[in-house]
């Protein structure tokens, strides 16, 4: 049962109205890595994709996940809750499938940020033997900023959240001057001139589109963590709707963008060849800084992806921490999870677990001398993604079964019923094409392409039994999976 001691909190309740929507919309981008994305995802996504198409195919994300945020968060007016989806599956579909659904996101969101450990230490070993002369191995970076993001995610959420709110707005910084400068040359330093070529159909439908839309949609995961803050925000029934919105626009627009003047700085025709032909693809934008702006852009934009990637893994391990701490306090996992530090007021058992886990999983990658890049990042970091659209699937139509046994005039049949049926629909197909393209997504064939998608089934069928368990021995507990009560 909730506890109470006087002069202290609570030893079960997050920190309550810690959050406003600025703090919230900074987790989620955060958590989104635009500056990853823009300087290394997508450059990548657009070789292997559809070339200058990408930018289409970025809108027909942004409006995919307009639609399923319609019905989550007409269902967050309802269910706050720090599980996020977890909570909104129990809710719609019962304790069972909830199980499922935590243990896919325990798997996805662990996954995203251990997986992204190997990226911030190859980033942060470049960058300083660049920078002093520090020829150190990727691994004690990335050992480094375990310990201080273990201690972020120990201490409270506010904390965190202003460390994040500065690197962000560094990054957007960066990014909208290299817009600038080339916009302000036309793109006709090598490039070709303001072309909008890249919102036509034949860019659109060039090339490989469904590979661009998987790296399109891989660079959006983390918007949808609005949900898990709840319990910790002010006002949530009003605050995480507008910061769901928020971030998807705002992400979405920034992408878009940044990702348009890409093209214009290249020419759109010249796209994949000029990616192509580099040894490294993730150098691409650094290349256009170096030509637009100059060295001293890229510098700053070199230091500012090293602080992109740690402040995504900031917001991955605090959703991580939170899930823990969500299903740990309805008994589906240990019930020491379910309990808060009682003067931070933070997930703490939860936050040191994720720490455990992380430093776990990269020392044995780090042990077996698997590159960090090609393997740690990109395995996990993509499994992460099936994870993320396999539970947003699941969400969408659970959003149709929990309305339908809720009283909500309010919210309308096209949020409660018509935009969840169709973007639970597209989800699906976004997953369809993901599990059979995985092996584009990882850069691996084979037995590994299809062995790590095998472990969504596996993670669920492992979280359907605890629940099935817990209803076996506990009935009265098993009820109360998704309300947020002990």
């Amino acid at each position: 049962m909730t506890q109470s001691v006087q002069g202290s909190a609570s030893t079960n309740e997050l920190k309550k109205g810690a959050l406003g929507v600025g703090f919230i919309v900074f987790f989620v981008i955060s958590a989104a890595g635009p500056l990853a994305a823009i300087a290394g995802g997508l450059p990548i996504g657009m070789m292997l994709g559809n070339g200058a198409g990408t930018p289409a195919l970025l809108l027909i994300v942004i409006g995919i996940l307009l639609m399923f945020s319609a019905g989550y968060t007409a269902m967050a007016r309802h269910v706050t809750h720090a599980g996020g989806f977890y909570a909104f599956v129990s809710r719609g579909f019962g304790g069972r499938m909830g199980g499922a659904a935590a243990a896919l996101a325990i798997l996805g969101y662990n996954a995203m940020q251990v997986g992204l450990y190997g990226l911030h230490g190859v980033a942060t070993a470049g960058f300083m033997k660049e920078m002093v002369g520090l020829d150190w191995p990727w691994w004690v970076w990335a050992y480094s900023a375990m310990a201080t993001v273990a201690i972020f995610g120990y201490r409270q959420v506010d904390l965190s959240a202003r460390v994040l709110a500065l690197l962000v707005v560094g990054e957007y910084i960066v990014v909208f001057l290299l817009d600038l400068f080339i916009l302000k040359s036309q793109g006709m330093d090598g490039g070709g001139g303001l072309t909008t070529v890249s919102f036509t159909l034949p860019a659109l439908l060039g090339g490989a589109p469904a590979i661009g839309l998987l790296f399109c949609f891989a660079s959006f995961v983390g918007f949808e963590a609005t949900t898990i803050y709840g319990e910790e925000a002010k006002d949530p029934e009003r605050t995480i709707p507008l910061a769901t919105y928020i971030s998807v626009l705002l992400i979405g627009g920034f992408y878009t963008f940044s990702i348009w003047c890409l093209v214009v700085g290249v020419g759109a025709d010249k796209v994949v060849e000029t990616i192509s032909a580099l040894p490294d693809p993730t150098t691409f934008t650094f290349t256009l800084s170096d030509r637009y702006a100059g060295p001293w852009l890229t510098v700053a934009m070199s230091a500012l992806l090293v602080s992109s990637v740690y402040a995504a893994l900031l917001a991955f391990h605090n959703s991580a921490a939170r899930y823990f701490y969500s299903i740990g306090r309805e008994g589906l996992l240990p019930e020491v999870l379910g309990q808060t530090h009682p003067v931070h007021q933070s997930p703490h058992a939860g936050s040191l677990l994720q720490t455990a886990i992380a430093f776990v999983v990269m020392t044995a990658f780090v042990v077996s001398g698997s590159d960090p890049v090609l393997t740690l990042f990109s395995w996990l970091t993509n499994l992460a993604t099936l994870c993320v659209i396999a539970l947003m699937t699941l969400t969408s139509f659970a959003v149709i079964r929990f309305f339908r046994g809720v009283a909500a005039p309010s919210e309308g049949p096209l949020r409660t019923l018509l935009l969840p049926l169709l973007s639970g629909l597209l989800l699906a197909g976004v997953l369809a094409l993901a599990i059979l393209h995985f092996d584009v997504l990882t850069g691996s064939n084979g037995v590994l392409s299809w062995a790590i998608p095998a472990t969504l089934p596996l993670a669920a069928l492992l979280g359907w039994w605890r629940a099935v368990a817990l209803r076996r021995n506990d009935p009265p507990h098993h009820a109360q999976l998704g309300l947020g009560k002990v």
